[in-house]
């Protein structure tokens, strides 16, 4: 099989390459150049590139680098600018893998021939019952199922996950033991568009303007402001000012409104739901029954909560068995099957 290797310059992409060509497979590497702009982390620095390059060449297969910065701009860093500038929360790395890594690069790889493509994400693909599934990886932390949701019957089928059964430590000592120069290299935490230097707020504000806003208990009383509005988040603790001797309750923001320039704040019981509305539904092999009972989860390594889906194909929401804080308009809402298999991913959406 030819299969084309997403190489971002870091160990797991790279062993998952050695593991292609070990089970015998044509393999090619390919590293997208995704962000043009000044960048001080992530995976599209002229060092992530350089990586790519050599560990290809210790692999002795051909390299390759695809430009797809215009792309990047349009479907990932315009829209995470967009999403501030209306009091959301995105995530910019599950728009990267809907529109750039498992659309624009597997298109790439079908213009130029090859059967699959293949990266270093820790999940996993099966095929059950003749549909294909995407299931957890096996190391617990460092699953990135959550962030993989909107694969569905056409991607799955075409990819490959060689590290998927795989821990994190036995990654690196695979790399160690073919002798690949990524192998102590440290993973990459960041969003690789917001540099370190200036931040997310700097990035944002040269982008959209961002005011001043108020922050206001539940009451209506005033607490006290915050410079960039744009900026605050629902489930917001750090940088409110708020907490003093003679106000030591902590407080978070339950709601951003643009419109009257005020965020509410509240304690942590206040910031507690039992319902999640989620639209832009994205399913991997078919929508559930509404009724059914799931299990959902928030955030990329948060505990997945039981729940009941109540909602179609499109749209709904998930009532859930026990309150967890509210999750901020934006962010994925990944519904895993209930049970013993309860690392199997049947889809998700956003946090209406």
């Amino acid at each position: 099989m030819r299969v084309l290797v997403a190489m971002s310059g870091g160990v797991d992409s790279s062993v998952a390459a050695a593991l292609m060509l070990e089970q015998g497979h044509e393999v090619v590497g390919a590293t997208m150049k995704l962000w043009g702009g000044p960048s001080d982390s992530g995976c599209c620095s002229v060092a992530d590139v350089e990586d790519a390059r050599r560990v290809c060449q210790q692999l002795g297969v051909d390299h390759h680098v695809f430009n797809f910065t215009s792309e990047f701009e349009r479907q990932v860093v315009a829209p995470y600018v967009a999403a501030h500038g209306e009091a959301r929360t995105p995530n910019p790395c599950i728009a990267c893998n809907a529109h750039l890594k498992f659309d624009r690069f597997l298109q790439r790889a079908a213009q130029l021939g090859f059967d699959a493509i293949a990266t270093g994400h820790h999940a996993r693909v099966a095929c059950t019952a003749g549909y294909w599934e995407l299931r957890r990886g096996r190391d617990d932390a460092k699953d990135q199922s959550y962030v993989l949701y909107m694969l569905g019957q056409a991607e799955l089928g075409r990819l490959c996950l060689p590290i998927g059964e795989l821990t994190k430590t036995e990654v690196r000592q695979l790399a160690g033991v073919h002798g690949l120069r990524t192998a102590t290299k440290p993973d990459s935490q960041d969003v690789c568009f917001i540099s370190r230097v200036g931040g997310r707020e700097s990035f944002i504000s040269e982008r959209i303007p961002v005011r001043q806003g108020r922050l206001v208990a539940r009451d209506g009383e005033q607490l006290g402001t915050v410079d960039a509005l744009e900026l605050v988040t629902v489930g917001q603790r750090r940088g409110l000012g708020l907490v003093t001797r003679s106000r030591p309750e902590r407080r978070y923001v339950l709601d951003v409104d643009l419109l009257s320039r005020t965020a509410t704040v509240g304690t942590l019981d206040d910031l507690l739901v039992d319902r999640v509305e989620v639209d832009q539904l994205s399913w991997c092999a078919g929508p559930v029954a509404a009724g059914t009972v799931v299990q959902a989860q928030f955030s990329a390594h948060g505990s997945p909560v039981t729940a009941q889906w109540d909602g179609d194909d499109r749209a709904g929401a998930v009532a859930l068995a026990r309150p967890v804080r509210r999750v901020a308009p934006g962010q994925a809402v990944v519904l895993y099957r209930q049970g013993q298999d309860g690392d199997v991913v049947l889809g998700g959406g956003t946090a209406a």
